[in-house]
């Protein structure tokens, strides 16, 4: 099901890059490509007769973008890369959970799919530059030039946390584990309602704040100097929180939406997959699609973000079975006929 949803849309070829026939096979492929993604260990290509070089003297201008586990430069680049542990060492899980629990690691691949958001910005930015910047120094050039992009697993999500190595040069401060509080600002955190369900609130403006003290019928709260700006409800923020707490548990969830929404309080509730497809927001904005699959039938998924003015785009397929563009892919690219297909196939080229 994870490469039903990951994979839809792409065409599936196969190919063995360990046989020379092969990797002579991925260069005359090359020739018609603009970005090549691959996330072999660092150096692999290269044994394969496939790195940056071999394959730029094939296609000057394609793209090759580069996953691994810690990149492919410095001393850990040998590594066996997985997501959990560019997690752990990015900085990310030693924040997360509370500060008299183990830390929490996410419940998602969460350094795969950030690090896949970033090669994916990455790998556009390297396009546009080819195609439409040309060289800094003069107009447009006529020569399209590509270019190698290192994305490692662990930087990715390291660079989301801001502006934390800044505070700890200049302040000596390192983070630790605040459980649903946020360091800078109060406040903000989860909450449980009447009727047991929970939600999340943030009022880290003082605008915000002051409409939701107003919301809740405690306006007084607003001038009290222990909660006046944020550097007070920061120092009083376990006082704050269980006054937000002591009056949302009298009120069940559809209540506490109904009261504080229309005033401009922010809050909403934690939702589960079954809440998500019962959504009437998230059925208007299209963001649960039903895809036809020749294996599962008529199965819902995640739609289409963000959404295009002018090429909404569609999903077409879900992610196909292995190899099956073969015929497709090899002779509309490589213009081979079905005969030479089927013995590449055979002999395990493919």
């Amino acid at each position: 099901l994870w490469w039903k949803v990951h994979s839809r849309n792409k065409k599936s070829i196969t190919l063995n890059l360990a046989a020379p026939e092969g990797q002579a096979l991925l260069k005359q492929l090359v020739e018609h490509a603009d970005v090549l993604i691959e996330g072999f260990r660092p150096g692999t290509m290269e044994r394969w007769g496939l790195g940056p070089d071999d394959l730029n003297s094939v296609n000057s201008g394609l793209i090759m973008l580069r996953f691994s586990g810690f990149g492919q430069t410095g001393p850990y680049k040998d590594r066996t890369g997985f997501g959990t542990i560019a997690e752990c060492m990015s900085g990310y899980i030693g924040m997360s959970g509370f500060p008299d629990t183990p830390p929490v690691l996410p419940p998602v691949p969460l350094a795969d799919e950030i690090s896949g958001v970033f090669g994916a910005m990455a790998g556009m930015m390297a396009l546009y530059h080819r195609d439409a910047s040309g060289s800094q120094e003069g107009p447009v050039s006529n020569h399209r030039k590509g270019q190698v992009i290192d994305v490692s697993l662990f930087e990715p999500l390291f660079r989301l946390c801001i502006p934390h190595i800044t505070i700890y040069d200049l302040l000596g401060i390192v983070r630790e584990r605040v459980g649903n509080d946020f360091p800078d600002a109060a406040p903000r955190s989860l909450f449980r309602t009447a009727d047991d369900h929970w939600l999340g609130l943030s009022a880290t403006s003082q605008s915000t704040w002051e409409n939701l003290a107003k919301a809740m019928g405690m306006p007084d709260m607003v001038g009290e100097e222990r909660f006046k700006d944020n550097a007070a409800r920061l120092e009083n923020k376990d006082d704050l929180n269980k006054i937000l707490q002591g009056w949302l548990v009298e009120r069940p969830l559809t209540d506490v939406m109904d009261e504080l929404i229309p005033s401009g309080g922010v809050v909403g509730p934690v939702y589960n997959s079954a809440q998500i497809v019962e959504d009437p927001h998230y059925q208007a904005r299209e963001d649960i699609i039903e895809v036809d699959d020749p294996e599962l039938g008529h199965t819902r998924m995640l739609g289409i973000v963000p959404k295009f003015s002018e090429t909404p785009g569609s999903v077409e397929h879900a992610g196909p079975r292995l190899g099956e563009h073969n015929h497709q892919v090899y002779r509309s690219w490589l213009d081979f006929t079905d005969t030479i297909v089927d013995e590449m196939q055979a002999s395990g080229v493919i």
